[in-house]
């Protein structure tokens, strides 16, 4: 239907800026791996973070056998594996497809979308999107057009709580009170009002509506357009009434506020099980972590289960019976996870950095270890390098490596503040990161003069 639209009109994109591409999308993949100093990697793309215990198992083996033995969560509720032999990768594809983790071989790096983690099971937000994440990969899988979208585009479903709109995505739906659903293009402000029957179906639309706009041009991603992402959105708007669907455009901040990632505990709710959320430290699973994870999955009746991956580096396991969470909580607490908001790990990110990066200047995660202090009002990450791989969005504690030491700045509202140079000494940095952090009830101290 949508290859006989009309198509839109061109918009502008930025002349000479770095987000315009003159070169192939070398996003990483499961069929694609790209080449690290600590051997081959591979991108393992998991819709929402949700995985069943047996594709979760899959991963663990493939990481162990083929691997340096961890899964490494990305910031958009991904796994990574690294140091992969570089001759694995028939295997690794078999395998992948066998556990359904890659349905289709042509969208595999494509299949970018991360979802509300905790939705459906404390009785917060406006519906499940589940039913929504389910139907929006499998029309994403569908489609031939959405095999050009680069390995960075981003779509994101908010159960209306929240967590995962401000996140930056390219197509973002968001569930309404009154059954509805809000649908936002890159930053705009304003947003489609739409059945939320229909919603997956219009964000796959907007997407091509994009890709139709930003053909030719060597732009990956919405925010990378020169042009108001208010005028895509008109064009959206249109090509979903073509298609006969309702979409009303209401101007205005039509996200909700800010919600912060899911406490690490138990997450209790209207229902006769609960959820553990654990966090995970510098985003690193051990076998053992992993393993610890599937068991706990695992004690729900009938011995299926799922995981859920957060895009802040966590773990979600929902289907826990009440009676047993305190002890599988405290088993996972044991295995090295975070448990408690207390967890002087809470907040604290990190790099691959060395020696696995050649453009990293410093082991940053040896550097955040050692450098580890008390709990913060602001969460910090730690760069190898000024790219800044994976870094957090909001307001957050900038880590950067230099060729003398580190820099210490904070970033807030898209700002970076000037940054304090500090040498590399864990006491020296423990001091200025925690005074950057500020305390746990949210108070920072005065900068310092020139900060």
């Amino acid at each position: 239907m949508l290859a006989a639209m009309p198509p839109p009109a061109t918009l502008p994109v930025p002349t000479g800026a770095a987000s315009v591409r003159d070169r192939g999308d070398a996003c990483p993949g499961t069929l694609r791996l790209h080449r690290a100093d600590d051997g081959a990697l591979a991108r393992v793309r998991i819709p929402g973070g949700v995985l069943s215990t047996a594709q979760a198992d899959v991963l663990g083996e493939l990481a162990e056998r083929l691997g340096d033995g961890e899964l490494h969560l990305t910031s958009r509720g991904n796994v990574q594996l690294r140091g992969l032999r570089p001759d694995c990768g028939g295997e690794l594809a078999s395998r992948m497809g066998e556990s359904g983790l890659l349905p289709s071989e042509r969208h595999e790096r494509v299949r970018n979308i991360v979802a509300s983690p905790l939705s459906g099971l404390d009785g917060l937000g406006q519906r499940d999107v589940r039913p929504w994440l389910s139907a929006l990969d499998e029309l994403v899988c569908a489609s031939d057009l959405t095999t050009e979208l680069s390995g960075r585009f981003l779509f994101a479903l908010d159960d209306g709580r929240g967590d995962v709109d401000p996140l930056g995505a390219d197509v973002t739906l968001l569930a309404r009170a009154d059954g509805d659903a809000a649908l936002r293009i890159g930053p705009a402000e304003s947003v489609l009002r739409i059945p939320g029957a229909h919603a997956p179906r219009a964000a796959l639309i907007a997407a091509e509506t994009f890709l139709d706009v930003a053909r030719g041009s060597g732009v990956w991603r919405v925010t990378d357009l020169r042009a108001d992402g208010g005028i895509l959105l008109d064009q959206v708007a249109r090509r979903l009434r073509q298609a006969g669907i309702r979409a009303t455009r209401t101007a205005g901040p039509a996200h909700p506020a800010p919600s912060a990632a899911p406490a690490p505990g138990v997450v209790d709710g209207p229902y006769e099980t609960v959820a553990l959320c654990v966090g995970v430290p510098l985003g690193r699973i051990g076998a053992e972590q992993w393993r610890a994870l599937t068991r706990a999955a695992r004690q729900r009746e009938g011995g299926g289960g799922e995981l859920r991956l957060t895009p802040w580096r966590g773990v979600v396991v929902p289907g826990v019976e009440r009676e047993r969470a305190a002890a599988e909580l405290a088993a996972l607490g044991s295995a090295g996870l975070i448990t408690g908001p207390r967890s002087p790990w809470t907040g604290v990110g990190a790099c691959i950095g060395r020696p696995g990066c050649a453009k990293s200047l410093a082991d940053v995660r040896a550097g955040a270890t050692a450098a580890l202090g008390p709990v913060g009002a602001l969460p910090v990450y730690w760069s190898g390098c000024e790219r800044r791989c994976g870094h957090p969005r909001g307001a957050w504690v900038d880590v950067v490596a230099a060729p003398d030491g580190y820099r210490v700045s904070l970033v807030r509202d898209g700002e970076r503040h000037a940054p304090l140079a500090v040498p590399d000494s864990p006491a020296a940095l423990a001091a200025a990161v925690a005074a950057a952090r500020g305390g746990p009830d949210g108070q920072r101290p005065a900068p310092r003069p020139g900060t």
